[in-house]
């Protein structure tokens, strides 16, 4: 796994974070996550890029929780157990991409 902090001091909003992504080579989509919402543990065949745009969503990547906040950015390994949780009281928006080799 794969942890980058922002650490501007301005954030980027959804729009260049899908142009980051676009940049990456990627093919950005969003998913929204209302307060408390959790997912349980699940596996992709994939890598799974994840940039959170707004609000907090802690990932539990194999037993190692990690608190992601607005501008942070995860790679998950293909075929790694994983769980994530709104953290606070506001939806949490998250830009994300699956990447295959």
């Amino acid at each position: 796994m794969i942890v980058s902090r922002w650490q501007a001091p301005l954030v980027p909003d959804r729009k260049q974070i899908h142009m980051m992504f676009s940049a990456e080579g990627l093919e950005p989509f969003e998913e929204v996550f209302e307060p408390g919402a959790f997912v349980a543990n699940h596996r992709h065949p994939f890598d799974e890029v994840r940039m959170v745009a707004s609000g907090q969503l802690v990932i539990d990547v194999a037993g190692n929780k990690l608190l992601l906040r607005a501008g942070d950015k995860i790679v998950i390994p293909s075929n790694t157990r994983h769980s994530k949780k709104v953290e606070g009281t506001e939806p949490c928006v998250c830009v994300c991409a699956s990447k295959t080799y």
